[in-house]
């Protein structure tokens, strides 16, 4: 049995992960994040998402770019693996495909992409880009994970695209192994592009039926196409040494919401899910409390002693998640507890399950 691969959200945006006015020890300095990520690199994490944002939106007043920072704790670690989240229509995929094949080269292949379709309209029309609906826009995302993995692995790479052409490209050098490519999206389209082409599929936080409902579905546009992406699931997680402990803290979180922030982060969400022509996407049955946590991350019910998330964890690698992208209130100490305190009894619970499967 493949154990469960853990990764943490990058606060390289101001306000941390949640949002709210509660007090929180993150910090978006680059120093608070070098120190981050090789605390998690050391408590047992495999990745860390860097974020994307150019303009404010749920809070993150400031930002740093995604790109730039990533290779920054690529430069401060040795096994940890980055991941830059990036948008189509911000970057020209062969540009992007030649910039991450050299941090591949230099970071011992520890540099992956998450193409982000986009669901912020005023931050593509306030960088004067064109914003295209929703079905262009994944339209769009396909194209430029097909130029990115042609510019990696193909000689006179000639791509006829509506959004992207190349002819006759020839990259070297070309990186030995190809940076891994995460999408997300919850969308008809998000499932058939993550089964199609995606190396990873993020999915928003959700129950156990829904997750398991998400993963049946775009496993099954893989196999059309022979493959199967890994599913990544994002859960805020909160460790305490008791559920009730747990529990107040989220509260508090919501009790402190930043009220005006959530409803304008409600507001610029109705172009992701409503918008889709069958109602499935991101955010399209969230409400404000799930809104405070920016992808869903309470819906996943990571909150508890370390058992209780250490089991529910599991739980869903039963259904098939093979993922956990965390988010913490208070990131570097928060990343510390669950790799001491979680991370060591899932890998109990792993083994207890692979011995009663091969009993």
């Amino acid at each position: 049995m493949t154990e469960l691969k853990f990764a943490y959200w990058v606060p390289n945006v101001s306000g941390g992960l949640v949002v709210s006015k509660v007090p929180q020890r993150t910090d978006h300095s680059p120093a608070y994040n070098i120190d981050a990520a090789q605390a998690a690199e050391r408590f047992g994490f495999d990745y860390a998402l860097t974020q994307v944002r150019y303009l404010a939106s749920y809070g993150a007043d400031a930002q740093h770019e995604s790109t730039s920072f990533s290779q920054l704790l690529l430069a401060h670690t040795e096994r940890l693996k980055v991941i830059a989240a990036v948008h189509p229509g911000f970057w020209q995929p062969a540009v992007l495909a030649k910039l991450a094949a050299t941090a591949q080269d230099w970071s011992n292949n520890r540099f992956a992409l998450n193409v982000v379709s986009g669901w912020f309209k005023k931050e593509f029309t306030n960088l004067g880009e064109l914003w295209l609906d929703h079905e262009e826009r994944y339209r769009r995302s396909e194209e430029f994970i097909e130029v990115l993995k042609g510019a990696w692995g193909t000689d006179d790479l000639t791509f006829r695209g509506d959004f992207y052409r190349t002819r006759d490209l020839t990259f070297r050098p070309q990186p030995a192994t190809p940076p891994e490519i995460f999408q997300g999206g919850n969308s008809t389209s998000a499932r058939r592009m993550g089964g199609r082409l995606s190396d990873w599929y993020f999915m928003n936080g959700g129950s156990i039926d829904a997750i398991a409902e998400q993963v049946d579905e775009v496993e099954g546009y893989g196999r059309e196409h022979g493959r199967r992406p890994g599913f990544g699931l994002n859960g805020f997680v909160v460790v305490r040494d008791t559920e009730e402990e747990a529990r107040r803290v989220v509260q508090e979180i919501i009790d402190n919401a930043d009220e005006e922030k959530v409803r304008d982060f409600g507001e610029a969400v109705k172009t992701a899910g409503a918008s889709t022509r069958d109602g499935k996407g991101m955010w399209a049955g969230s409400d404000f409390k799930d809104l405070v946590q920016y992808n869903d991350g309470f819906k996943t019910g990571l909150v508890g002693t370390p058992e209780q998330v250490a089991q529910r964890i599991v739980d869903y690698k039963k259904v098939g998640v093979d993922l956990i992208l965390a988010g913490f209130l208070h990131v570097r100490e928060d990343i510390e507890r669950f790799g001491t305190q979680v991370i060591p009894l899932v890998r109990e619970l792993e083994a207890q399950e692979t011995e009663r499967k091969s009993a």
